[in-house]
Protein backbone atom coordinates (compact mmCIF):
# COMPACT_ATOMS: atom_id res chain seq x y z
CA UNK A 1 0.00 0.00 0.00
CA UNK A 2 1.47 2.91 -1.34
CA UNK A 3 0.41 5.32 1.58
CA UNK A 4 0.17 4.43 5.31
CA UNK A 5 -3.89 3.66 6.84
CA UNK A 6 -4.83 6.45 9.31
CA UNK A 7 -2.47 9.08 7.62
CA UNK A 8 -3.02 12.49 6.37
CA UNK A 9 -2.26 11.02 2.66
CA UNK A 10 -4.88 8.36 2.34
CA UNK A 11 -7.50 8.03 0.72
CA UNK A 12 -10.11 5.54 0.51
CA UNK A 13 -12.49 5.85 -2.73
CA UNK A 14 -16.21 4.85 -2.97
CA UNK A 15 -17.95 4.50 -6.46
CA UNK A 16 -21.73 5.19 -5.94
CA UNK A 17 -23.21 7.52 -3.07
CA UNK A 18 -26.29 5.95 -2.17
CA UNK A 19 -27.28 4.49 0.89
CA UNK A 20 -25.10 2.01 1.56
CA UNK A 21 -22.21 4.42 0.71
CA UNK A 22 -23.82 6.96 3.24
CA UNK A 23 -24.29 4.30 5.88
CA UNK A 24 -20.19 3.27 4.99
CA UNK A 25 -19.33 7.11 5.83
CA UNK A 26 -20.57 6.28 9.68
CA UNK A 27 -17.03 4.60 10.33
CA UNK A 28 -14.50 6.92 8.05
CA UNK A 29 -15.99 9.95 9.77
CA UNK A 30 -15.73 7.73 13.44
CA UNK A 31 -11.55 6.91 12.10
CA UNK A 32 -11.32 10.45 10.68
CA UNK A 33 -10.42 8.78 7.00
CA UNK A 34 -10.55 10.93 4.17
CA UNK A 35 -13.16 9.45 1.76
CA UNK A 36 -13.82 10.44 -1.77
CA UNK A 37 -17.36 9.66 -3.21
CA UNK A 38 -18.30 9.69 -6.98
CA UNK A 39 -22.05 9.43 -8.18
CA UNK A 40 -23.54 11.26 -11.08
CA UNK A 41 -26.40 12.36 -8.74
CA UNK A 42 -25.85 15.47 -6.24
CA UNK A 43 -27.73 15.13 -4.09
CA UNK A 44 -26.82 11.64 -3.37
CA UNK A 45 -27.54 10.16 -0.12
CA UNK A 46 -23.44 10.28 0.40
CA UNK A 47 -22.89 13.67 -0.61
CA UNK A 48 -23.05 15.50 3.36
CA UNK A 49 -20.93 12.90 4.81
CA UNK A 50 -18.20 12.04 2.10
CA UNK A 51 -14.74 14.37 1.90
CA UNK A 52 -15.23 15.28 -1.63
CA UNK A 53 -17.65 14.27 -3.50
CA UNK A 54 -17.05 13.79 -7.17
CA UNK A 55 -19.74 14.12 -9.69
CA UNK A 56 -19.35 11.26 -12.29
CA UNK A 57 -20.94 8.30 -13.84
CA UNK A 58 -19.63 5.53 -12.48
CA UNK A 59 -20.64 3.69 -15.48
CA UNK A 60 -18.15 6.08 -17.70
CA UNK A 61 -15.11 4.77 -18.14
CA UNK A 62 -12.99 7.72 -18.33
CA UNK A 63 -14.67 9.05 -14.96
CA UNK A 64 -13.96 5.88 -12.79
CA UNK A 65 -10.57 5.77 -14.06
CA UNK A 66 -9.76 9.45 -13.19
CA UNK A 67 -11.44 9.01 -9.91
CA UNK A 68 -9.47 5.88 -9.34
CA UNK A 69 -6.21 7.36 -9.53
CA UNK A 70 -6.87 9.69 -6.88
CA UNK A 71 -7.18 7.38 -4.03
CA UNK A 72 -4.79 4.71 -2.28
CA UNK A 73 -7.67 2.17 -1.75
CA UNK A 74 -11.26 1.69 -3.57
CA UNK A 75 -14.57 -0.27 -3.71
CA UNK A 76 -18.03 0.38 -4.57
CA UNK A 77 -21.61 0.12 -3.03
CA UNK A 78 -23.20 -0.69 -6.37
CA UNK A 79 -22.04 -3.43 -9.05
CA UNK A 80 -23.14 -1.34 -11.72
CA UNK A 81 -19.90 0.16 -12.30
CA UNK A 82 -17.07 0.46 -15.27
CA UNK A 83 -15.95 -3.35 -14.17
CA UNK A 84 -13.36 -2.32 -17.51
CA UNK A 85 -11.99 0.82 -15.83
CA UNK A 86 -11.57 -1.45 -12.40
CA UNK A 87 -9.70 -3.97 -13.73
CA UNK A 88 -7.22 -1.22 -15.58
CA UNK A 89 -6.35 0.20 -12.08
CA UNK A 90 -5.57 -3.35 -10.54
CA UNK A 91 -2.98 -3.49 -12.93
CA UNK A 92 -2.11 -0.02 -12.22
CA UNK A 93 -1.33 -0.62 -8.62
CA UNK A 94 -4.63 0.37 -6.72
CA UNK A 95 -6.14 -1.61 -4.68
CA UNK A 96 -9.51 -2.47 -5.73
CA UNK A 97 -11.90 -4.19 -3.31
CA UNK A 98 -14.10 -6.41 -4.56
CA UNK A 99 -11.71 -7.12 -7.53
CA UNK A 100 -12.70 -7.06 -11.45
CA UNK A 101 -12.53 -10.52 -11.82
CA UNK A 102 -15.32 -10.74 -8.74
CA UNK A 103 -17.83 -8.22 -10.00
CA UNK A 104 -17.37 -9.99 -13.88
CA UNK A 105 -18.60 -13.43 -11.33
CA UNK A 106 -21.76 -12.11 -10.00
CA UNK A 107 -23.02 -9.05 -11.69
CA UNK A 108 -24.36 -10.69 -14.52
CA UNK A 109 -27.14 -13.25 -12.80
CA UNK A 110 -26.48 -15.40 -15.62
CA UNK A 111 -22.84 -16.33 -14.98
CA UNK A 112 -23.51 -16.22 -11.25
CA UNK A 113 -25.31 -19.09 -11.73
CA UNK A 114 -23.03 -21.61 -13.83
CA UNK A 115 -20.17 -20.41 -11.36
CA UNK A 116 -22.51 -22.08 -9.13
CA UNK A 117 -22.88 -24.84 -10.82
CA UNK A 118 -18.84 -24.97 -11.89
CA UNK A 119 -18.30 -25.03 -8.13
CA UNK A 120 -20.37 -27.80 -7.32
CA UNK A 121 -22.62 -25.00 -4.80
CA UNK A 122 -26.21 -25.87 -4.30
CA UNK A 123 -28.73 -23.99 -6.19
CA UNK A 124 -32.27 -24.12 -8.05
CA UNK A 125 -31.95 -25.68 -11.37
CA UNK A 126 -31.83 -23.38 -13.71
CA UNK A 127 -31.69 -22.31 -18.04
CA UNK A 128 -29.96 -19.43 -19.56
CA UNK A 129 -31.66 -17.75 -22.87
CA UNK A 130 -30.92 -15.05 -25.14
CA UNK A 131 -34.28 -13.84 -25.01
CA UNK A 132 -37.64 -14.50 -23.32
CA UNK A 133 -39.58 -15.57 -26.80
CA UNK A 134 -40.55 -19.22 -25.59
CA UNK A 135 -40.94 -21.13 -22.35
CA UNK A 136 -38.18 -23.18 -24.35
CA UNK A 137 -39.48 -26.52 -22.87
CA UNK A 138 -39.87 -25.07 -19.39
CA UNK A 139 -42.89 -26.27 -17.06
CA UNK A 140 -45.06 -23.93 -15.33
CA UNK A 141 -44.69 -21.85 -13.27
CA UNK A 142 -41.18 -20.68 -12.98
CA UNK A 143 -39.00 -18.06 -12.24
CA UNK A 144 -37.56 -15.91 -14.86
CA UNK A 145 -34.82 -13.35 -14.07
CA UNK A 146 -32.88 -10.32 -16.32
CA UNK A 147 -29.26 -11.04 -16.65
CA UNK A 148 -27.91 -7.85 -15.68
CA UNK A 149 -29.99 -4.64 -14.12
CA UNK A 150 -31.98 -6.15 -11.90
CA UNK A 151 -32.12 -4.86 -8.31
CA UNK A 152 -35.24 -4.00 -5.55
CA UNK A 153 -37.75 -6.46 -7.42
CA UNK A 154 -36.69 -5.20 -10.69
CA UNK A 155 -36.33 -7.67 -13.30
CA UNK A 156 -37.82 -10.76 -11.88
CA UNK A 157 -41.36 -12.16 -12.54
CA UNK A 158 -43.21 -15.38 -11.92
CA UNK A 159 -44.05 -17.16 -14.84
CA UNK A 160 -47.49 -19.43 -14.90
CA UNK A 161 -48.85 -18.93 -18.71
CA UNK A 162 -47.17 -18.21 -22.16
CA UNK A 163 -48.85 -14.70 -21.72
CA UNK A 164 -46.82 -13.87 -18.77
CA UNK A 165 -44.02 -14.52 -21.58
CA UNK A 166 -45.13 -11.12 -23.40
CA UNK A 167 -43.73 -7.58 -22.73
CA UNK A 168 -40.87 -8.76 -21.22
CA UNK A 169 -37.66 -7.22 -22.11
CA UNK A 170 -35.49 -9.02 -25.00
CA UNK A 171 -32.35 -9.65 -23.03
CA UNK A 172 -30.25 -12.29 -22.05
CA UNK A 173 -32.25 -13.81 -19.11
CA UNK A 174 -32.46 -17.15 -16.47
CA UNK A 175 -35.32 -19.52 -16.29
CA UNK A 176 -35.26 -20.97 -12.75
CA UNK A 177 -37.36 -23.41 -11.16
CA UNK A 178 -39.57 -21.95 -8.89
CA UNK A 179 -38.02 -23.45 -5.35
CA UNK A 180 -41.00 -24.89 -2.67
CA UNK A 181 -39.17 -23.06 0.10
CA UNK A 182 -39.57 -22.82 3.90
CA UNK A 183 -37.88 -19.44 4.34
CA UNK A 184 -35.62 -17.16 2.80
CA UNK A 185 -32.28 -16.78 4.59
CA UNK A 186 -29.22 -14.64 3.95
CA UNK A 187 -25.46 -14.99 5.39
CA UNK A 188 -22.71 -12.24 5.58
CA UNK A 189 -19.25 -13.11 4.92
CA UNK A 190 -16.29 -10.57 5.58
CA UNK A 191 -13.30 -11.70 3.97
CA UNK A 192 -10.40 -9.39 4.17
CA UNK A 193 -7.10 -9.01 1.53
CA UNK A 194 -5.34 -11.49 4.18
CA UNK A 195 -7.72 -14.05 3.64
CA UNK A 196 -9.32 -13.87 7.29
CA UNK A 197 -12.97 -14.34 7.39
CA UNK A 198 -16.33 -14.67 9.30
CA UNK A 199 -19.35 -14.99 8.95
CA UNK A 200 -22.52 -13.26 10.56
CA UNK A 201 -25.60 -14.89 12.22
CA UNK A 202 -27.83 -16.46 9.60
CA UNK A 203 -30.78 -13.85 9.31
CA UNK A 204 -34.09 -14.56 8.23
CA UNK A 205 -35.90 -12.67 5.15
CA UNK A 206 -39.48 -11.46 4.74
CA UNK A 207 -40.67 -10.44 1.37
CA UNK A 208 -43.18 -8.69 0.37
CA UNK A 209 -45.36 -10.66 -1.74
CA UNK A 210 -45.99 -8.13 -4.68
CA UNK A 211 -43.01 -6.12 -4.81
CA UNK A 212 -40.50 -9.00 -4.04
CA UNK A 213 -38.33 -6.50 -1.96
CA UNK A 214 -37.62 -7.36 1.80
CA UNK A 215 -39.91 -5.88 3.98
CA UNK A 216 -38.11 -7.56 6.98
CA UNK A 217 -34.98 -8.88 8.22
CA UNK A 218 -34.71 -11.31 11.57
CA UNK A 219 -31.70 -11.71 13.58
CA UNK A 220 -31.06 -14.52 14.89
CA UNK A 221 -33.40 -16.64 12.13
CA UNK A 222 -35.89 -18.73 13.50
CA UNK A 223 -34.42 -22.08 12.51
CA UNK A 224 -32.67 -25.05 14.78
CA UNK A 225 -28.57 -24.60 15.13
CA UNK A 226 -27.92 -27.43 12.76
CA UNK A 227 -29.71 -25.46 9.61
CA UNK A 228 -27.78 -22.41 11.24
CA UNK A 229 -24.73 -24.51 10.99
CA UNK A 230 -25.46 -25.38 7.60
CA UNK A 231 -25.98 -22.10 6.49
CA UNK A 232 -22.69 -20.22 7.40
CA UNK A 233 -20.52 -23.52 5.89
CA UNK A 234 -22.56 -23.17 2.98
CA UNK A 235 -21.92 -19.17 2.82
CA UNK A 236 -18.42 -19.95 3.57
CA UNK A 237 -17.82 -22.80 0.64
CA UNK A 238 -19.60 -19.72 -1.15
CA UNK A 239 -16.61 -16.94 -0.45
CA UNK A 240 -14.43 -18.90 -0.55
CA UNK A 241 -14.90 -19.97 -4.09
CA UNK A 242 -15.61 -16.07 -5.16
CA UNK A 243 -12.00 -15.49 -3.16
CA UNK A 244 -13.44 -11.70 -2.68
CA UNK A 245 -12.39 -9.42 -0.61
CA UNK A 246 -14.67 -7.01 1.17
CA UNK A 247 -18.32 -8.33 2.29
CA UNK A 248 -20.29 -11.37 0.47
CA UNK A 249 -24.34 -11.32 1.27
CA UNK A 250 -25.61 -14.96 0.49
CA UNK A 251 -29.00 -15.45 -0.28
CA UNK A 252 -30.35 -19.05 0.46
CA UNK A 253 -33.55 -20.67 0.46
CA UNK A 254 -34.13 -23.61 2.94
CA UNK A 255 -36.27 -25.60 0.95
CA UNK A 256 -39.38 -27.91 2.62
CA UNK A 257 -37.03 -30.93 3.21
CA UNK A 258 -34.38 -29.20 4.68
CA UNK A 259 -31.88 -28.48 1.73
CA UNK A 260 -30.09 -25.30 1.24
CA UNK A 261 -30.14 -23.69 -2.34
CA UNK A 262 -28.04 -20.46 -2.98
CA UNK A 263 -30.02 -18.23 -4.78
CA UNK A 264 -28.08 -15.13 -5.30
CA UNK A 265 -24.89 -12.89 -4.11
CA UNK A 266 -23.91 -9.39 -3.11
CA UNK A 267 -20.19 -8.38 -2.95
CA UNK A 268 -20.65 -5.45 -0.71
CA UNK A 269 -22.76 -4.48 2.70
CA UNK A 270 -26.52 -5.69 1.70
CA UNK A 271 -29.67 -4.96 3.16
CA UNK A 272 -29.73 -8.29 4.97
CA UNK A 273 -26.97 -6.80 7.37
CA UNK A 274 -28.70 -3.34 7.99
CA UNK A 275 -30.01 -4.78 11.59
CA UNK A 276 -26.19 -4.67 12.63
CA UNK A 277 -25.68 -0.91 13.11
CA UNK A 278 -27.70 -1.19 16.01
CA UNK A 279 -27.64 -5.23 16.79
CA UNK A 280 -24.00 -6.52 16.62
CA UNK A 281 -20.45 -5.79 17.86
CA UNK A 282 -19.08 -4.73 15.09
CA UNK A 283 -22.01 -3.44 11.89
CA UNK A 284 -21.80 -4.51 8.71
CA UNK A 285 -20.37 -1.06 7.08
CA UNK A 286 -17.52 -0.78 9.98
CA UNK A 287 -16.17 -4.38 8.99
CA UNK A 288 -16.48 -3.63 5.17
CA UNK A 289 -14.36 -1.10 6.07
CA UNK A 290 -11.89 -3.31 7.88
CA UNK A 291 -12.09 -5.69 4.93
CA UNK A 292 -11.04 -3.38 2.06
CA UNK A 293 -8.18 -2.05 3.90
CA UNK A 294 -6.70 -5.24 5.38
CA UNK A 295 -7.57 -4.24 9.02
CA UNK A 296 -8.17 -7.25 11.63
CA UNK A 297 -12.10 -7.90 11.11
CA UNK A 298 -14.38 -7.72 14.08
CA UNK A 299 -16.52 -9.49 16.28
CA UNK A 300 -19.70 -10.51 14.36
CA UNK A 301 -21.61 -11.38 17.59
CA UNK A 302 -25.05 -10.06 17.90
CA UNK A 303 -25.39 -8.35 21.23
CA UNK A 304 -29.44 -8.21 20.87
CA UNK A 305 -32.21 -9.68 19.04
CA UNK A 306 -32.72 -7.35 16.15
CA UNK A 307 -35.70 -7.39 13.47
CA UNK A 308 -35.35 -4.62 10.55
CA UNK A 309 -37.88 -2.80 8.50
CA UNK A 310 -37.19 -1.77 5.25
CA UNK A 311 -39.29 2.10 4.61
CA UNK A 312 -40.04 2.46 1.09
CA UNK A 313 -42.31 4.69 -1.05
CA UNK A 314 -46.13 4.50 -0.77
CA UNK A 315 -47.74 2.82 -3.72
CA UNK A 316 -49.72 6.11 -5.27
CA UNK A 317 -46.99 8.83 -3.90
CA UNK A 318 -44.19 10.43 -5.93
CA UNK A 319 -42.69 13.42 -4.97
CA UNK A 320 -41.01 15.02 -1.87
CA UNK A 321 -40.55 12.81 0.61
CA UNK A 322 -42.63 13.00 3.99
CA UNK A 323 -41.96 10.30 6.51
CA UNK A 324 -45.55 10.20 7.74
CA UNK A 325 -45.64 8.45 11.52
CA UNK A 326 -41.88 9.11 12.87
CA UNK A 327 -42.41 10.92 15.65
CA UNK A 328 -44.87 8.05 16.61
CA UNK A 329 -42.06 5.50 16.22
CA UNK A 330 -39.34 7.36 18.16
CA UNK A 331 -41.56 6.90 21.28
CA UNK A 332 -41.42 2.67 20.68
CA UNK A 333 -38.82 0.85 22.90
CA UNK A 334 -35.99 -0.50 21.04
CA UNK A 335 -36.63 1.85 17.98
CA UNK A 336 -34.23 3.61 15.59
CA UNK A 337 -35.17 4.76 12.05
CA UNK A 338 -32.39 5.65 9.55
CA UNK A 339 -33.36 8.24 6.87
CA UNK A 340 -31.08 7.94 3.84
CA UNK A 341 -31.53 11.05 2.55
CA UNK A 342 -33.17 10.94 -0.83
CA UNK A 343 -35.30 13.44 -1.40
CA UNK A 344 -37.59 12.12 -3.78
CA UNK A 345 -40.13 9.55 -2.97
CA UNK A 346 -41.76 6.84 -5.77
CA UNK A 347 -43.62 3.65 -4.46
CA UNK A 348 -41.24 1.24 -3.25
CA UNK A 349 -38.26 2.82 -3.62
CA UNK A 350 -35.65 2.47 -0.51
CA UNK A 351 -35.92 5.59 1.30
CA UNK A 352 -34.90 4.06 4.55
CA UNK A 353 -35.21 1.79 7.44
CA UNK A 354 -36.16 0.95 10.83
CA UNK A 355 -34.00 -1.24 13.01
CA UNK A 356 -35.82 -2.78 16.17
CA UNK A 357 -34.10 -4.70 19.06
CA UNK A 358 -35.09 -6.53 22.09
CA UNK A 359 -33.70 -9.30 23.89
CA UNK A 360 -36.22 -11.70 22.43
CA UNK A 361 -36.44 -11.90 18.83
CA UNK A 362 -40.44 -12.42 19.13
CA UNK A 363 -41.26 -9.01 21.01
CA UNK A 364 -39.09 -7.59 18.03
CA UNK A 365 -40.95 -9.29 15.69
CA UNK A 366 -44.23 -7.51 16.90
CA UNK A 367 -42.91 -4.45 17.64
CA UNK A 368 -41.33 -4.29 13.94
CA UNK A 369 -44.79 -4.80 12.73
CA UNK A 370 -46.11 -2.12 14.68
CA UNK A 371 -43.65 0.21 13.45
CA UNK A 372 -44.47 -0.93 9.90
CA UNK A 373 -47.93 0.12 10.63
CA UNK A 374 -47.63 3.37 11.97
CA UNK A 375 -44.61 5.05 9.52
CA UNK A 376 -45.84 5.72 5.77
CA UNK A 377 -43.37 7.53 3.24
CA UNK A 378 -45.06 9.50 1.12
CA UNK A 379 -44.82 12.55 -0.93
CA UNK A 380 -45.91 16.01 0.01
CA UNK A 381 -49.34 16.93 -1.73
Amino acid sequence: MSTPLFSSPFTLGILGGGQLGKMMLYTTRKWDIATYVMDKDDTAPAFEGCTVFFEGDIMDYQAVMEFGEQVDVLTIEIENVNVQALQDLEDKGIAVSPSARVLNLIRNKAVQKQFYLDSNIPTAPFQIHEQPILNHGKDYPFIWKSAEGGYDGKGVKVIRQDSDLTDLPQVECIYEDMIDFELELAVIVARNASGDMKTYPVVEMEFHPEANQVEYVICPARIDDAVSEKARAIALEVSAAYDHVGLLAVEMFLTKNGDILVNEVAPRPHNSGHYSIEGSVTDQFEQHVRCVLDLPLGNTDSTVAAVMVNLVGEEGHTGNVIYDGIEDILAMPGVTPHIYGKKQTRPFRKMGHVTVVDKDVAVAREIAAQVKDRIKVVANS
